[in-house]
């Protein structure tokens, strides 16, 4: 009778143990194939345990970040709540990103939309780390020394997505799936690997792509795109002295985000209303 072994990524045939291999083979590492005294064959990525076994196969698997997304939601522009207020905030990294390394920075979005919901502490699983969500070994091939930073995380995922579209010549699904799969896999298979994951990935990140930020990623004069927030205020305390009305209306202001307007100046302005030629706004600031 047949056994069949099935870890990420790939399948296994044969009467099997796997040793040494939590759940899921990390990137970038190399999986020996062992076999024992009584003929059962052994997986493990650590060999130095196993020196007494004949290695009768090695493969090295490719940087993967195959892992489950729980950021999707149940429509394209969901974002989780409490990053909502990020959707926005890194626009001019990627389109620095975006000049830098030639790539689409709406894809470069879209990428990061899918991957972390704009978080910049995400991490995944399978170790896959910040807003484009790098795994180490990536983070390592591009120069990312602090993954939790934007600036170094997005130049690095958009540095790799260049990277995948030239492998792929200009194969934007091709690239998308090296970037979710690994380029081995995209390799190995042909064309997108046959995993439920990277396909709905692809599928994914090419619709938001092609239905949010086709068009790139807007300008903070158009009423139909937040501005980015600079700051947050507390709510404001004047001076005793005063005892106006607004005064007394501003002791009960809730906290508000410092915002750039239209004109290039600052305003704590509420939502909607970016336009500021005449706004006033009081706020204390502190970075």
């Amino acid at each position: 009778m047949k056994t069949y072994l099935k870890i990420p990524a790939f399948w296994l045939l044969g009467s099997c143990a796997l040793v040494g291999v939590s759940g899921s083979v990390a990137a970038g590492q190399t999986i020996y194939q062992l076999k024992d005294s009584n003929g059962t064959t052994l997986l493990t990525n650590k060999k130095s345990k196993y020196g007494h076994l004949k290695v009768e196969k090695k493969t090295y698997y490719p940087d993967s970040n195959i892992h489950s997304y729980s950021n999707w939601g149940n429509s394209e522009a969901s974002v989780l709540p409490s990053y909502s207020k990020n959707k926005n905030a890194f626009d001019h990294l990627i389109r620095q990103a975006a000049q830098q390394h030639g790539v689409a920075e709406g894809l470069i979005k879209a990428v990061m939309h899918t991957e972390s919901g704009f978080n910049t502490q995400a991490r995944s699983p399978v170790g896959a780390q910040g807003l484009m969500q790098l795994m180490p070994a990536t983070a390592r091939r591009f120069k990312v020394s602090n993954v939790y930073d934007p600036h170094q995380n997005i130049l690095g995922g958009a540095k790799y997505l260049s990277w995948l579209l030239k492998r792929f010549k200009g194969n934007t699904s091709l690239a998308l799936a090296a970037y979710n799969a690994g380029e081995g896999n995209v390799a190995k298979y042909g064309g997108i690997p046959p995993f439920r994951e990277t396909q709905d990935y692809v599928r994914r990140v090419t619709s938001r792509y092609q239905n949010l930020y086709s068009s790139g990623l807007g300008s903070i004069t158009n009423s139909s795109t937040e501005p980015p927030v600079l700051a947050q205020s507390t709510a404001y305390t004047p001076p005793a002295s005063s005892s106006s009305t607004e005064t007394k209306n501003l002791r009960k202001a809730p906290s508000r985000q410092i915002i750039a307007s239209g004109d290039g100046s600052f305003t704590d302005a509420p939502s909607g209303s970016y336009a500021t030629t005449n706004a006033y706004a009081s706020a204390r600031i502190s970075f």
